[in-house]
Formats: structure tokens, C-alpha cells, sequence
């Protein structure tokens, strides 16, 4: 499991542990990206973003992104991780990540 990063009782959650040695760029384009139409807080090392699916928090740790998701639903969990790797891959397209979400 994502250490620091817990999981939302009583929502569905899923975690995932991205190995890059950019996870703190990617964090903050996430977060800034998604800020201009949703509620996003984020630093260097840690950020929050808001949909009204769910929720995603991501910290930047050495050369990992460790990142929660959690929704009221499977199917809206299902839709968060999809929508958050979508995003990933097309902001870290010199690279090609490993991204395995894993129940919480």
C-alpha cells in the first residue's frame, strides 16, 4: 500500500506506487492541470484533487508518484483511475510507466 496515503472508509479505493524519477513534475502538472476546472491543492511533494467521481491524492517520494483514489462506486473508481492515467501517460510521454492499481 501507498505509505502515507490511507485508504477513505467507506468508499471503494485503489492505490498505486509509479516509479519515475520525475514524480514530482507529474504531480504538480496533474494538479495544475486539473485545477482550472476543479479543486486541486498541491506542493512539491504532495497534492489533492477533487472530482465529483471521487478524489485522488498523490505524493511525491525519491523516484516514486504514490497515488490514492476513492469513490462512492467500483464503476466510479474504475472511472477515476482511468481518467488520472490517461492524463499521466499523455504528461509523461518520454517515458513509459508502470502504473498497476491495486485494491485498498
Amino acid at each position: 500500500m501507498s505509505e502515507g496515503i490511507e485508504p477513505v472508509a467507506g468508499r471503494h479505493n485503489a492505490v498505486t506506487e509509479v516509479a519515475t524519477e520525475h514524480a514530482s513534475r507529474y504531480l504538480q502538472q496533474l494538479c495544475k492541470h486539473f485545477s482550472h476546472k476543479i479543486p486541486a491543492s498541491f506542493d512539491e511533494t504532495a497534492g489533492r484533487i477533487t472530482f465529483q467521481i471521487g478524489e485522488c491524492r498523490l505524493r511525491a517520494e525519491g523516484g516514486t508518484l504514490h497515488m490514492a483514489a476513492d469513490a462512492p462506486s467500483e464503476a466510479e473508481l474504475a472511472q477515476l483511475k482511468d481518467v488520472i492515467d490517461r492524463h499521466l501517460v499523455r504528461f509523461a510521454f518520454r517515458e513509459e510507466l508502470a502504473i498497476r492499481w491495486q485494491p485498498a
